[in-house]
């Protein structure tokens, strides 16, 4: 394994209003991508298996090419004390073996055809992706990709050799990623405070003390309660045919067993939203020892789940206020005539059920912390008037349509913004309810909003430097 097996930041704003599957097989007709409305309409078929698996299917014959992503429903945060981390082993251990397939085949046979593959793992799900070429009407690589993925999806190896030798490169990837990288050490204690004591209060990675006593059997215990066809959506774009896409995936996936009561039980017990409620401990700066030569920070506030009207008016605030050269804070604290900062940024990031609102910056040469602490802190009081204007919330909505459309201007792309959202909605045309959302968004509802989230002094920062003192 090596480390392009990577978890992401996934930060998706919309309304969670999860449905239930259907238990019969049902299509949603469709092609193409055509505009509706000034908007963006995805033409989609979308089937259920008997055991609850969906199946998303989008033509696009343009290319020889396709794209198949699998969403699970599991993260870090259906993880607990003691075996953080086991979520993310998983996806590693995923491309390690499985009963027809065995250890390597699977790489091997992709990227032999000219294909890639890989995977991510977040807090709310894990995600494994391939993009492989395909002649006209040859559905031989297509077939071959549905076979591997659902002899994974039943019979995965976990081989105690490759186990432990995965070990080592999770830990290798935990330290690159966050005790030898300031921003992670930044990043990581800042999630850590902020979601004190809920299920986002851990380490996707893993804390080392977990990721070394970690055995085979727990790891084993989340594949079976996890990877389930009714904890599962395919979704496969490009030169395919929907229907014979279908026919393969039942022929393959059908006869799959979905999860038995207890385990459907055990899962939406992770889903009470009382465990996800903040309980940090506010108005605090953590100061972190790094090799960072200026101080770098980040300066987080309690955020909304995804879903949330608050979390769409959010996302516009987070753009104006810093996101790009000519946002407000950027053209004040970096390009200002009296500038502090060589870099700052705002971001909304929407888990399923909580979030956080952070601004993150790095220091010029010469520039006090505490000063430009307490500068930013001031400057939230004041800003929500300043920065938040109809000329500034047209740019931001002009923004968003141009990134809807480039996002989907791949088979990949495709894939992996229907299926976010039929993963997290359960419904892969929530985008449409989205841009309505924004559209609809005022600079009265952003400046409130904005408001709201500065007037109290509930935040915390965190910031790294290599003059603070190192912990003992």
């Amino acid at each position: 394994m090596n480390l392009k097996r990577c978890f992401l930041l996934i930060a998706l704003a919309g309304s969670l209003f999860l449905t239930a599957c259907t238990h019969k097989a049902h299509k949603i007709t469709a092609t193409k991508m055509t505009s509706e409305k000034g908007g963006i309409h995805l033409e989609v078929k979308k089937y259920t298996l008997d055991n609850g698996l969906r199946l998303l299917v989008y033509e696009n014959p343009k290319l020889p090419i396709f794209s198949y992503y699998t969403f699970f429903d599991i993260g870090g945060r259906h993880e607990g004390a003691g075996s953080t981390g086991a979520t993310h082993f998983l996806e590693h251990m995923m491309f390690k073996g499985a009963k027809k397939y065995g250890p390597r085949q699977f790489d091997t046979m992709i990227e032999g055809n000219g294909g890639n593959t890989n995977a991510y793992t977040n807090f709310d799900n894990t995600v494994y992706y391939e993009s492989v070429p395909t002649k006209s009407g040859d559905l031989n690589m297509v077939e071959k990709i549905i076979d591997m993925e659902a002899d994974r999806m039943q019979h995965l190896a976990l081989e105690p050799a490759a186990f432990e030798k995965e070990r080592q490169v999770v830990l290798e990837e935990r330290k690159m990623r966050y005790e030898n990288s300031p921003q992670g050490q930044v990043y990581l204690t800042l999630m850590q405070s902020m979601f004190e004591g809920t299920p986002y209060g851990g380490s996707v990675i893993g804390d080392v003390s977990d990721l070394k006593s970690l055995t085979r059997d727990q790891v084993q215990e989340y594949f079976k309660k996890f990877y389930t066809p009714d904890n599962a959506v395919i979704v496969v774009a490009g030169a395919v045919n929907a229907d014979e896409v279908y026919s393969m995936v039942k022929d393959r996936f059908g006869s799959i067993k979905p999860s038995s009561k207890e385990v459907r039980e055990y899962r939406l017990s992770r889903d009470d939203l009382k465990l996800y409620a903040h309980k940090a401990n506010y108005g605090r700066h953590i100061k972190l020892h790094s090799v960072s030569k200026t101080p770098m920070f980040m300066l987080g506030f309690p955020g909304n789940a995804v879903g949330t009207k608050e979390s769409f008016v959010r996302d516009i605030l987070a753009s104006i206020l810093g996101q790009g050269e000519s946002s407000y804070l950027y053209k004040k604290y970096v390009t200002g005539k009296r500038p502090r900062l060589s870099s700052i940024s705002t971001h909304n990031y929407t888990l399923k059920y909580n979030g956080i609102f952070w601004l993150s910056g790095d220091l010029l040469k010469g520039q006090n912390i505490n000063t430009v602490t307490k500068n930013l802190l001031k400057e939230t009081q004041v800003l929500c008037t300043s920065a938040i204007t109809e000329r500034t919330l047209q740019k931001t909505k002009n923004q968003y349509l141009v990134g809807y459309v480039s996002e989907i201007e791949t088979n990949r792309g495709v894939a992996h913004f229907l299926g976010m959202r039929e993963n997290f909605f359960g419904d892969y045309s929530f985008y449409k309810k989205e841009m309505d959302i924004y559209n609809a968004i005022t600079v009265d509802e952003v400046k409130s909003t904005c408001s709201d989230l500065f007037k109290e002094k509930n935040y915390i920062m965190v910031s790294t430097w290599n003059k603070y003192p190192k912990k003992s």
